[in-house]
C-alpha cells in the first residue's frame, strides 16, 4: 500500500525517526503521534508535518488526529515500555477494546486496536515499508564467525527464543556454555542482556565460555507492529555483559545504524550472524 500521507505512532528509539526520514525523502507527508514518556518528539522537527503526544490508551484521540489530517495509512514503530500497561488510563474507545480482549498480551491488544482504526478507514502498513535495506539476509555480518562452542549455544538459543516468541513472552534468550542464563520478559532485550551479564559474573562455573545472545521474530510475525529490532545499544549492552556472539533472524530483524553496528562489533571482536 502506498500513500502520500503516513501517520507514525512512535515509541522510543531511532526506529520511528528513521521511518519518518525515509518516508519524507520519498515525498510522503509524515504525521507523528508520540507516546508520552517514550517518543523523542524533538527528533521529528525536520520531518513531520504535524505532531501530537498521546498517553497509552488514548485510542480515540489517535483516530481523531488521523481523520482530521486526512491520513489513511499508519505504522507503529519504536518500543513502548511494557510496564506502561500497568498504568493505562484508557479512553472510552480503548476501554471497549480492552473489555473484549481475550487476554492482555501485546499481540492481542495491538491487533484489536488496529481493527478499530480499520473501521475508520485507516490501514496499518508494514513498519518496514521504507526500511527493507536495514533487514540483513542470511549470512555472516561481521569479520569473525562464531566458533564451535558459540554455534552450539546459538542453536540452543534459537530454539529457546522461538518458544518464547510463540508464547508472546519475549524474543531474546542469552546462552552460555549451552545453558540459558536469561530470557527476555517485559524489561526488553538490552536489560535482559545486562541481567545475564550480572548472573554470569556471579554464578557461571566456566568463565571461559562465551555469552551468546539470540533474538528472533515471532511465528507468523505481523510486520505492522513490534518487530525485532537491534542497534548500537544492543552491542553496547553486550559489551557491558561481556557477550561475544549475536544471532538474529534473517530477513525479519531490523538493524538500526547497520554499518555502525557492524563496525562496533568488529572493533570489539563480536560476531553477528543472521540465521
Amino acid at each position: 500500500m502506498t500513500a502520500n500521507k503516513l501517520a507514525i505512532i512512535a515509541g522510543e528509539g531511532k526506529f520511528p525517526v528513521l521511518i519518518a526520514k525515509e518516508a519524507k525523502a520519498k515525498g510522503v507527508q509524515v504525521y507523528v503521534l508520540g507516546v508520552k514518556d517514550n517518543a523523542d518528539m524533538a527528533a521529528f522537527k525536520d520531518t513531520a508535518e504535524k505532531t501530537i503526544v498521546l498517553k497509552v490508551g488514548q485510542l480515540g484521540k489517535a483516530i481523531n488526529f488521523m481523520k482530521e489530517n486526512g491520513v489513511k495509512a499508519a505504522v507503529m514503530a519504536g518500543r513502548v515500555q511494557h510496564v506502561s500497561i500497568f498504568s493505562v488510563m484508557p479512553d472510552l474507545r480503548a476501554a471497549k477494546v480492552l473489555a473484549l480482549a481475550k487476554d492482555m498480551r501485546a499481540k492481542t491488544i495491538l491487533t484489536a486496536a488496529i481493527n478499530e482504526f480499520k473501521k475508520e478507514g485507516i490501514e496499518f502498513v508494514s513498519s518496514v515499508l521504507y526500511l527493507e535495506r536495514f533487514m540483513p539476509q542470511k549470512g555472516l555480518l561481521t569479520k569473525r564467525a562464531p566458533n564451535k562452542d558459540e554455534q552450539q549455544s546459538i542453536d540452543l538459543g534459537y530454539k529457546i527464543s522461538k518458544t518464547l516468541a510463540e508464547l508472546d513472552v519475549g524474543l531474546t534468550s542469552v546462552i552460555c556454555d549451552r545453558a540459558a542464563i536469561a530470557v527476555e520478559g517485559m524489561e526488553g532485550t538490552d536489560n535482559c542482556i545486562k541481567r545475564a551479564g550480572e548472573i554470569y559474573k556471579t554464578g557461571a562455573p566456566n568463565k571461559k565460555a562465551a555469552i551468546v545472545v539470540v533474538k528472533v521474530a515471532r511465528p507468523k510475525q505481523d510486520e505492522r507492529y513490534d518487530l525485532p529490532v537491534i542497534g548500537k545499544g544492543t552491542i553496547k549492552s553486550m559489551l557491558e555483559a561481556n557477550a561475544k556472539a549475536l544471532a538474529i533472524e534473517a530477513g525479519k530483524t531490523l538493524v538500526l545504524d547497520l554499518d555502525e553496528v557492524i563496525e562496533l562489533a568488529n572493533k570489539n571482536g563480536i560476531t553477528i550472524v543472521a540465521m
